[in-house]
């Protein structure tokens, strides 16, 4: 069941990163070592991870590439990528992380139908080795680079794609499409192995800002409750992603904030 130790947050993947999440009395920590990051770099950084968990007592709950290209103009799983992937997913087991995220990109020329047979070949490869090393695959619900973020795709997607999940962040239905995103949890909250806490704000068809959750638009008690129906037992990852509210003073008020906000909502 779902409580404040599976409360964490999205941090850079070094002792600072560590630090920070154990000072902001937090236990899971996230990485999104995304497009232009090379996974042999964090590879090699492997003791020093397993260090930094034991040392702060921070665990890594999640690991996700974002932004990438999987599918080359042809159709075909890129393979330097998958290989990169790969070596994500052979660290997150190393570290004891259960959950990966990733996303699909469209190729232009050919027919939707055709991405998400595309889709389903690189996301079965994919899951078939995370389930060898431990590891459960994740379709992000973010547009970055990836065209499999909304139930349109789920559909076709998941049930040919045997234990494939979701990584679901309210913001992104509500910022990149303006719908539903209740009714999305709803139906799709079964498949949900990770989810991102970030507020937005949203006039009309207009994005203003993403502010703390706690400071923003979205019902977080609605959301709460809901993952509480559904039997949700993932890690809540907090993702400060505001200019205005990522750095200094007033950043650090707003994660805390935050912190506080959720956790009351949350099972000691």
């Amino acid at each position: 069941m779902m409580n404040k130790n599976q409360l964490g947050i999205i941090e850079d993947w070094s002792e600072k990163g560590f630090k920070h999440t154990h000072d902001l009395g937090l236990t899971k920590i996230e990485f999104c070592y995304n497009i232009g990051n090379d996974p042999k770099d964090l590879l090699a950084n492997l003791d020093n991870l397993k260090m930094w968990q034991d040392k702060y007592q921070v665990a890594l709950g999640a690991m996700g590439r974002w932004g990438s290209d999987k599918i080359d103009e042809s159709g075909y799983v890129i393979e330097d990528e998958f290989k990169n992937n790969c070596t994500l997913i052979d660290i997150a087991s190393e570290l004891g992380c259960t959950v990966f995220n990733t996303g699909v990109n469209f190729v232009k020329d050919y027919s939707y139908d055709k991405n998400c047979e595309f889709a389903v070949k690189y996301l079965r490869r994919i899951t078939e080795y995370g389930k060898e090393k431990g590891v459960r695959v994740a379709l992000y619900n973010c547009d970055w680079n990836n065209f499999a973020n909304q139930p349109k795709a789920w559909e076709k997607i998941i049930p040919e794609v045997d234990g494939l999940g979701i990584k679901f962040d309210p913001t992104h239905p509500i910022n990149e499409r303006q719908a539903d995103f209740i009714q999305e949890m709803i139906d799709w909250g079964k498949y949900f192995y990770h989810f991102h806490i970030k507020g937005t704000i949203q006039h009309g068809k207009n994005h203003v800002d993403d502010p703390p959750a706690g400071l923003d638009m979205i019902n977080w008690h609605e959301v709460i409750g809901l993952l509480y129906w559904m039997g949700y037992d993932g890690m809540l990852s907090l993702e400060p992603h505001s200019a205005v509210w990522k750095n200094g003073e007033l950043g650090e008020w707003g994660i805390r904030h935050s912190i506080k906000y959720i956790e009351n909502m949350l099972l000691d």
